[in-house]
This record gives structure tokens, sequence and C-alpha cells, in this order.
């Protein structure tokens, strides 16, 4: 397929902005996704491409959060481990369910998620030390979280720092930062299989890779210097942004 100036121009811009808004708050593919879809190139190669611009940035921004000392390695680990093994139960599930009842699912879930960010929104993170239980929980968000990205996908990031936040009692920033593991390992897992079949047109997704990998830096170091409550109306955002989505692109 031939790439033309105008898709270079949809996507790249846009590809920065979705890196940059997932590494504060997840939820990136709400942008990047439909940049792809609209320059043109298809279902497949959207995925694809969409998927090596993304492991790209969510590695930068890792890597960023690591340096800063904020990703906590245990519960980091386990969370990815529990997301690489729920991703195949979200995929079967999502083979067996019809897509209109999948949409109907968020479209009732997005308001439920909505009202419990408000409610929780000035609750203080308990500073704990993570036991055999925590840890149980971080795998159990994990497997929840994968399961949801194969079977559904958009705004996985953000719900994974809800749940650190809530179940876990870490600071936004913390949660953020420690979700982009779970996050990279699935992404790595996703990419390698469309790479396995010829789905990444790699003329428009490495250029848009790097505005992906420097959205990623950019948004990482906002996050770290603005605090949890930046990372909190970026979420805000990013839900709503899940509305129009549903709707239009499933």
């Amino acid at each position: 397929m031939t790439v033309t100036p105008l898709m270079y121009i949809i996507v790249c811009p846009l590809v920065f902005l979705a890196s940059c808004v997932d590494a504060i708050g997840g939820g990136g593919g709400l942008i990047s996704w439909p940049a792809y879809w609209l320059s043109g190139i298809g279902k497949e190669l959207t995925g694809g491409s969409n998927k090596f611009s993304a492991s790209l940035g969510t590695l930068v921004a890792t890597i960023r959060y690591f340096k800063s000392g904020k990703i906590m390695l245990a519960p980091a680990l386990l969370t990815a481990a529990g997301s690489l093994c729920g991703a195949p139960i979200g995929v079967e599930l999502y083979d067996r369910v019809p897509s209109e009842t999948v949409k109907l699912f968020m479209l009732c879930a997005i308001p439920v998620v909505f009202v419990i960010m408000l409610l929780t929104k000035n609750v203080k993170p308990q500073e704990k030390q993570l036991g055999k239980i925590g840890l149980g929980l971080c795998f159990a968000i994990g497997l929840a979280c994968g399961a949801y990205d194969g079977f559904f996908g958009p705004g996985t990031g953000m719900f994974l720092i809800l749940l650190l936040t809530l179940v876990v009692g870490m600071d936004k920033v913390t949660a953020s930062a420690t979700s982009k593991v779970a996050n990279l390992a699935s992404n790595v897992m996703s990419l390698v299989l469309f790479i396995s079949k010829g789905y990444v047109l790699y003329a428009l997704a490495v250029p848009a890779a790097l505005c992906s990998i420097a959205g990623g830096y950019l948004g990482a170091k906002l996050a770290l210097r603005y605090g949890g409550r930046f990372v909190f109306y970026v979420m805000l955002v990013v839900l709503l942004l899940m509305l129009p989505f549903i709707i239009f692109f499933k």
C-alpha cells in the first residue's frame, strides 16, 4: 500500500497526542486507533500499525517512570502476569459474545465508572506494605484488565490505574507508572501476533512510532511533574472519549 502525505498528516500528530495521554492516564488507543482508521488503511493494518507505535510509546513511558522510582516492581510484574493470562480469556469471550452485546455492556459501564471516579476523587490512598493478599489482588487486577483488553480493549490502561488506586491503595501517579508494565506486556504479545500476520504498515507505523516515543516521554514527564490531580482529570477526559469511540468504531 502506498502511503500518502495526507496519511502522515492525519496519523502522526494524533499518535503523538495519544501516546502523551496514554502515558498519563491510559486510553491513548481511543485517539490513535481512529487516526489510523481514518487514514484509510483498513481494519487489519490499523490494528497492527497502531499496536506497533503504541508499544514503543509505552516502552518509553515505562522507562521514564522506572527511572523516577515510581514503579512498584513486584505489583507491576504480577499485574503484567495477570494481564498476559487474562488476554486469551477475553479473546475467547469476544468470539462468543455478539458485538452489540459488548457495546451495550460498555455503554452501561461507563457512567458507573464515571460516578465512582467522582465519588472517590478526594479519597486519599492508603499507604501500606503489600503482603500476599495485596500482591494477589495485583494479579487479579491484571487478569481482569487483560481479559477486558482481549474482550474489548479501549481504556484498559485507565481501568488498571483506577483499580490499582482503589483496590491496592496506590496514589494515582504510582498506579499510572505501575500499570505501564502490564500495558507493555500485553502490547508486545499482541504486536508479535500482528507482525506474524503481516498486519503492520511500516512505512506509516515507523514515523508514527517516533511521534509515539516523543508523546510517551512527554506524558510521563507531565504526570510526574503535576501529580495525581492531573492524572485524575486526564482519566475523566479519556472516559468521556470512550462514548463516541464505542458508538462509532465498534
